[in-house]
């Protein structure tokens, strides 16, 4: 099985400091649907690992969130597309829970799901903790220069072995052209 794991802010969409609130707040990053899109064509399951702390923080509903990501699914659908999945952790930092970037457990049960080693994961993330949470799996992760992936890059420290590209289009070319290679 071919799967990719992504943020979502930053990676998907801009990103907000003041966290993405409402459908209309949800603007995708130029070319970002056409890699999904591309990547579904060619076999790819998409899934989706966000921390949604906004949900925790009393900001939105988890109503609200679902209402962004099916404007964030339709608009992945309009571009020839399809994310078979949204996971997310609604906690605080505060909370400790296991589900929380840079904690693998939004990873852990995406690998159960669908029935993959984790070490076999790809992430895609524009944060430190993204990448954390998959190299804690021993799987690949992959730095976005959107969102907050070049302040990402400058701070340095980034797991082993981590590749780095411009935005989500790059990481689809280089993932298809690989694929070719190996075909």
């Amino acid at each position: 099985m071919k799967l990719l794991v992504l943020d979502r802010d930053g990676v998907i969409n801009e990103d907000s400091p003041d966290f993405i609130k409402t459908p209309e707040e949800w603007q995708a990053i130029p070319g970002s649907l056409d890699a999904i899109s591309a990547l579904y064509r060619a076999g790819w399951s998409i899934v989706v690992a966000s921390n949604q702390s906004a949900i925790g923080r009393g900001m939105i509903t988890v109503e609200t969130l679902n209402r962004i990501h099916a404007k964030m699914h339709r608009a992945v659908a309009n571009a020839g597309g399809h994310i078979d999945a949204v996971f997310f952790c609604p906690h605080e930092p505060g909370d400790h829970c296991d589900c929380r970037k840079p904690k693998p457990g939004l990873l852990h049960e995406i690998a159960r799901r669908y029935h993959i080693l984790p070490m076999h994961m790809i992430m895609v993330g524009d944060s430190k903790r993204d990448l954390e949470a998959v190299a804690a799996l021993d799987g690949l992760p992959i730095l976005v220069r959107t969102g907050k992936g070049a302040a990402t890059e400058e701070a340095g420290s980034l797991p082993a072995n981590t590749l780095t590209f411009n935005n989500l289009a790059a990481v689809a070319a280089f993932l298809l052209a690989r694929e070719g290679e190996k075909g």
